[in-house]
């Protein structure tokens, strides 16, 4: 609620987007979608990166849309309302909520299994102390949670991945696809994406589809 108003301006210089032919087509999109555009900044992302970014923030009516100056400079007027329209789309599909309850959930029930495996003696005897340690057994408890840990980062990876495809769709359906695509391919190429990685290096790595497979998802 507070990044974008009191932490980010102590590293980057944010200004509003001027008043012009960018400024209406995204203000024209969000009230066609019924998205309250709180405030729309432009941020010197270039004195860091050259990668073209964007991100929104915030709750409620304070929600802000901030785009790095190199996206701007990259990409058209159409293939910036794109990438918003793609953001939105997390928006109004509830992803962005769904992920962190989801997350929640699984931090309160991996810290509830924790503190009940914590009275049994048997997780500190098993790293070799002859009586029951906290130390010694939250160690064990997370050594042999790391499989299951492996599997959640499966499980949310491929959630993610899924809501990426969602969120493609939602502004192929409420914008353009053309663009959608020409944004994705800039993007991916300004970040040298590997455009053919192994699935497993995908379902292991990845929280978002590769290029090519979020470019046939939009056919």
């Amino acid at each position: 609620m507070f990044g974008t108003s009191l932490i980010l301006p102590l590293f980057n210089k944010l200004k509003p987007v001027e008043a012009g032919e960018l400024r209406t087509a995204i203000e024209k999109y969000c009230a066609a979608q019924g998205y309250s555009l709180g405030r729309l900044f432009v941020m010197d992302g270039s004195k860091r990166s050259t990668k073209a970014n964007a991100f929104f923030s915030g709750l409620g009516k304070s929600k802000t849309i901030v785009l790095f100056d190199t996206l701007i400079e990259k990409l058209s007027t159409k293939e910036i309302v794109a990438v918003l329209a793609h953001e939105i789309g997390h928006y109004k599909r509830r992803h962005t909520l769904s992920m962190f309850i989801f997350s929640n959930v699984q931090t309160f029930a991996t810290f509830a299994l924790l503190g009940w495996l914590l009275g049994y003696p048997e997780l500190s005897i098993a790293l070799g102390a002859s009586e029951q340690s906290f130390h010694l057994s939250a160690l064990t408890f997370f050594i042999l949670f790391t499989p299951l840990s492996i599997l959640l980062g499966l499980i949310n990876n491929s959630w993610s991945r899924h809501n990426e495809y969602d969120a493609d769709r939602f502004a192929q359906q409420t914008y353009e696809v053309a663009p959608m695509k020409s944004a994705l391919t800039k993007i991916s190429t300004d970040s040298l994406a590997n455009l053919s990685p192994h699935p497993l290096y995908v379902a292991f790595n990845y929280t978002h589809p590769t290029l090519l497979q979020r470019l046939n998802n939009l056919s």
